[in-house]
């Protein structure tokens, strides 16, 4: 009986660990600062909980910038059709999302729309964002 409480303790802790990794979307982003961005994927970081994208953004000085897009989980953005296949690294995309609170050059993504006009979605925790 010993071991199976002590089992059952050792499950419900390992089970907290994940959730400190991830956060809300208004612990981290502003909904009243919302922005859109063009610019090119530099790189895509598949990642779990989230994938991030980072891309070159010509700022009004004319000079460049690189921002971190956060977007959905690996899984979601499969199943959302985005894919490094789909949106390889050197695309241009145009970026809906929302700004971070710290003022970095970093945001979560809503969708992302490429040259020829189709609009993906990123998923992920941003209002609005669909496959939630």
């Amino acid at each position: 009986m010993k071991f199976v409480a002590v089992v059952s303790a050792l499950a419900v802790a390992s089970a907290a660990v994940p959730a400190g990794a991830h956060h809300a979307f208004s612990a981290e982003f502003d909904i009243n600062r919302p922005l859109t961005l063009e610019g090119t994927l530099k790189q895509w970081e598949m990642i779990n909980p989230h994938s991030w994208f980072h891309i070159d953004v010509e700022n009004e000085d004319g000079e460049v910038e690189t921002w971190m897009i956060e977007g959905g989980s690996p899984n979601q953005l499969i199943r959302l059709g985005v894919t490094q296949n789909t949106v390889p690294v050197g695309t241009v995309l145009v970026i809906e999302g929302y700004h971070a609170y710290d003022g970095t050059n970093k945001a979560v993504g809503r969708n992302f729309t490429l040259a020829d006009g189709t609009r993906l979605f990123l998923g992920g925790s941003a209002p609005g964002a669909e496959g939630n």
